[in-house]
């Protein structure tokens, strides 16, 4: 069975070459694909086609992808969480030291004397006073959200001799695991906001988090905070920000997500989302994205889906069932009462949900029949089925 993905943006090559070619067709151009592959291409405005199955997205933002249309059509959609993790951990402490020290408004301004000839050595000792600003070491840094990012920044940050406080209700036991044994633990986000010096976002941007930061945090935080922002832009209340800045509460913000506003300002840093931007990141988003969509597509295994549960077991047997079905009361019953009406015996089994959304692996000791697999899709509130001998 020969499986079609379609790509969009430039996929590494190191992920690409983990397709079997003998099973798998690939490239832009694929029609009626299984599987579309890609980073930061919108399909918002493209229609996706009725064949597609899952969606990999080698990168961990998935505004670019219409998820919830993709959920009630059974479609599963993948990201790479932590795969680019270092790489945005890096360029956060790089705007981290850029916000303290005034390093590229420093660079900008000496480049402005290449034509002064002689005068020059005598002009920087001038003027760099100019460009002065404070060490991080010994500074209280905030981090708020301690998932892969944010508990690496917090490491590196205290390995920078800054004392660290997190904040994330949901942290994750491997998260929790990893994280640094000096990073402290904020009692609650107001706290956090009040005794930093410096605040850095590693949060998800989504109703709950949608201008998370505006006039009412920024009044509880130090005069002269400096905050970073390389998670989602739409964290922060631009307008507030701006009144925050204009009034020294806020002395700096780096972003990764700059707007024609944020440009305007001085006091704001900005890079042009280059958190992901490193030849280390692209392969292993990539390598990590087309592992789990063919864990998907040949085995129906969900690993890091947004949209669906988690749901991996081993092949017990040859032959091996998905199913799909809408989360409501006695769904499993009718599907196994189907199977066993058929003849056709389970030897393994896993049910999971995740919201409205239920998922079914069943191996089979049995082959099944197309007329058999029929009959489950006519079962109210299934909306897939797929059968991997």
């Amino acid at each position: 069975m020969e499986l079609k993905i379609q790509t969009f943006n430039k996929i590494a090559s190191e992920g690409l070459k983990r397709f079997p070619e003998n099973h798998y067709e690939i490239g832009p151009d694929i029609g009626s694909p299984d599987a579309m592959l890609l980073r930061s291409f919108s399909l918002h405005n493209n229609k996706i086609p009725p064949s597609v199955i899952a969606i990999a997205r080698a990168g961990v933002g998935v505004n670019n992808i219409p998820v919830e249309e993709c959920t009630k059509a059974g479609v599963v959609v993948f990201n790479t969480p932590g795969a680019n993790a270092n790489a945005v951990k890096e360029l956060v402490i790089a705007g981290l030291i850029l916000s303290s020290r005034k390093i590229y408004q420093g660079i900008n301004w000496a480049y402005s004397l290449k034509n002064k000839g002689p005068e020059i050595p005598a002009m920087v000792e001038k003027g760099k006073s100019d460009y002065a600003g404070p060490e991080i070491q010994g500074k209280t840094l905030g981090v708020i959200g301690l998932g892969a990012i944010g508990m690496l920044v917090a490491n590196a940050a205290e390995g920078l001799g800054m004392k660290v406080t997190g904040y994330d209700p949901y942290i994750s036991v491997d998260a929790a695991w990893q994280l640094s044994k000096y990073v402290r633990k904020a009692p609650s986000l107001d706290a956090l906001l009040r005794q930093s010096d410096y605040i850095s976002l590693h949060v998800p941007l989504v109703d709950s988090t949608n201008e998370f930061l505006d006039k009412s945090k920024f009044a509880l935080m130090k005069d002269g905070v400096r905050i970073l922002n390389f998670a989602r832009a739409g964290l922060i209340n631009t307008a507030d920000l701006l009144e925050a800045i204009e009034i020294k509460k806020i002395a700096c913000f780096v972003t990764d997500f700059p707007d024609q506003v944020q440009l305007s300002n001085p006091n704001i840093i900005a890079f042009p989302h280059i958190g992901a931007s490193t030849p280390e990141s692209e392969k292993n988003c990539a390598v990590m994205a087309v592992d789990q969509l063919r864990d998907f597509l040949e085995n129906g295994n969900i690993k890091n889906s947004v949209n669906f549960p988690s749901a991996d077991i081993p092949r017990t047997t040859g032959s091996r069932l998905i199913v799909i079905n809408e989360n409501i009361p006695a769904m499993v019953g009718q599907i196994t009462n189907v199977l066993a009406e058929e003849q056709i015996n389970i030897s393994d089994m896993l049910n999971r949900h995740r919201g409205e959304i239920a998922y079914n692996i069943i191996d089979l000791d049995d082959e099944i029949q197309e007329a058999q697999i029929e009959k489950l899709r006519e079962i109210a509130g299934v909306v897939f089925v797929r059968y991997l001998p």
